[in-house]
């Protein structure tokens, strides 16, 4: 492969290779490989692996002591295709691989192709620097991703979290009860408690019940430490 292709990619994922051969073949499609051996089909399998690894630490370590359920669905789609595909085609590193003609480079890579090339990349890197080297690689770019899911999970599923947590720990299931509401039939707030066996907590207001059991519920798991408290 092209020297100035191979100092360019490493310019633009942040490593210097020992052994630069490494991401060469990261960057040989099996489309232009003498065989699948010489191919990245083997870094992009190792890839894989390496990506699963990383993250899956990042979500044990979050702060939120993360559930497997939750951790398993936001491991799902940071690893997808589509998010890998993505990281890649932002990074530019479509349009530095070696690839069989017919298949246009300039941003029209096929995503399952363009997610391929970033595991091999990180397969290359794991091998060549180990996972440090591996994770300071690719974590900048999977973050923004984990962060819009845990938001996204938070926002949508507190009344699941505070339900196993209170399992977990042998209680009684959560009750709901409507304290309150206010307004208009048209425009109505209602204020929802949460209780579990003997233990009563925070209420809080939403424009509908669902929004405030959600309000609700993420209080609740504000007062037992598992979440931290929002700014005002």
């Amino acid at each position: 492969m092209d020297q100035a292709v191979l100092d360019k990619c490493q310019e633009l994922i942040g490593h210097e290779f020992a052994d630069v051969e490494l991401l060469s073949l990261a960057l040989t499609h099996a489309s232009v490989a003498t065989s699948r051996v010489v191919s990245n089909e083997r870094l992009e399998f190792l890839g894989d692996v390496v990506l699963s690894i990383v993250v899956c630490h990042e979500l044990y370590n979050h702060p939120d002591r993360l559930l497997e359920g939750q951790m398993t669905k936001i491991k799902s789609s940071v690893v997808s295709g589509r998010t890998c595909a993505e990281i890649a085609r932002g990074m530019g590193l479509c349009e530095l691989a070696m690839v069989g003609k017919g298949i246009t480079k300039r941003g029209q890579m096929p995503v399952s192709m363009a997610g391929a090339l970033l595991e091999a990349v990180l397969g290359a890197i794991y091998l060549d620097g180990g996972l440090e080297a591996a994770k300071d690689f690719i974590l900048p770019s999977v973050r923004p991703y984990m962060d819009q899911l845990l938001g996204s999970e938070h926002e949508s599923d507190y009344k699941s979290m505070l339900q196993q947590r209170l399992q977990q720990g042998g209680d009684e299931r959560p009750d709901y009860q409507l304290l309150d509401e206010k307004g208009p039939d048209h425009s109505k707030c209602f204020e929802i408690a949460v209780s579990a066996g003997d233990r009563q907590f925070p209420s809080a207001w939403g424009r509908t019940k669902k929004e405030a059991e959600q309000e609700a519920a993420r209080l609740a798991l504000v007062e037992m430490g598992l979440l931290d408290r929002k700014d005002p």
